[in-house]
């Protein structure tokens, strides 16, 4: 492959709210917290950390004809990101309320507005020697799963490799999980977090869950929030540890983990897993450590 991006990233692009609480919600009362607007969408997030990373790479996905997504274009424009973004008329840019507790946890509040009205010719036509991003949201809306299966199907029928994040528990068994792997079978790299694996396979450990995922993916990187990350493909399992950090705001942490683990993957395919894992949990150490996802 030459000329173009090396990955193409289709997925979300949305404004993060990130609401810090100073300590544990007030049902029915005030509780101060620290509230920013930032760039968000699981999609953005990993297309920005790439082009961060120095991996050339163009993000796909849908924003309101509003300021938010002018605003959010620009952003990622200096960023170093190549934008395929559609401007729908009438319709809101995506925004989403991270309400960060005490220790980081968050909880997501979600209006995808645009991002539900992606159609198939909305991504790109691939090239052999490019690499595919899916963002799981794109497949768990009816509106934009054509969209994102169409996205799969190209990239593999191309002989590109596909990465694979699963999203969110919540919206994948509304979905369906025998539906969503019935889906996603040929992505080459899936990137569950560790309550993602357990929902996908049923099992009650997630180095058990890991191992099943491998089974039907040639690597399976499983991001363990504090605890750290696994790496399943045949046979082998590894751990690495997290990397020590302060924890701010969990928001974008996986995407983090995603794109420094795929970065290093496109630059040495054959390298260490150990190694690989080491530069996802380094990004997303560096992420937590602030409000945003990136």
């Amino acid at each position: 492959m030459s000329g173009g991006p090396r990955v193409v990233v289709v997925g979300d692009v949305a404004t993060d709210v990130v609401v810090v609480l100073s300590g544990e919600p007030a049902p029915g009362s005030d509780r101060p917290a620290a509230i920013r607007s930032r760039g968000g969408g699981a999609g953005a997030n990993v297309a920005a950390h790439l082009a961060r990373l120095g991996t050339p790479v163009t993000l796909a996905g849908c924003v309101g004809d509003d300021a938010p997504g002018a605003g959010l274009a620009a952003e990622l424009s200096a960023a170093g990101v190549g934008l395929r973004l559609r401007t729908v008329p009438g319709e809101a840019t995506g925004t989403i309320v991270s309400l960060v507790e005490p220790g980081g946890q968050r909880s997501m509040l979600a209006d995808r507005g645009a991002n539900l009205l992606l159609r198939p010719d909305d991504a790109p036509t691939l090239l052999p020697g490019q690499h595919l991003h899916l963002s799981g949201y794109t497949l768990l809306d009816e509106g934009p799963r054509v969209a994102g299966l169409a996205a799969l199907r190209a990239a593999l029928d191309a002989g590109c490799t596909v990465s694979l994040d699963p999203a969110s528990t919540g919206p994948l068994t509304r979905y369906g999980v025998e539906r969503w792997l019935a889906d996603t079978g040929g992505a080459t790299l899936l990137l569950p977090n560790a309550d993602e694996a357990l929902l996908l396979t049923g099992c009650a450990d997630a180095e058990a869950a890991a191992r099943v995922l491998a089974r039907a993916h040639r690597i399976v990187a499983v991001s363990l929030g504090a605890d750290g990350a696994l790496w399943a493909s045949g046979d082998a399992l590894l751990h690495r540890p997290a990397h020590p950090t302060d924890v701010v705001d969990t928001t974008g942490a996986g995407d983090a983990f995603a794109a420094g683990l795929l970065a290093a993957w496109l630059r040495a395919p054959d390298g260490d897993p150990g190694d690989l894992l080491d530069a996802g949990l380094a990004l997303a150490a560096e992420v937590v450590r602030r409000p945003g996802a990136r």
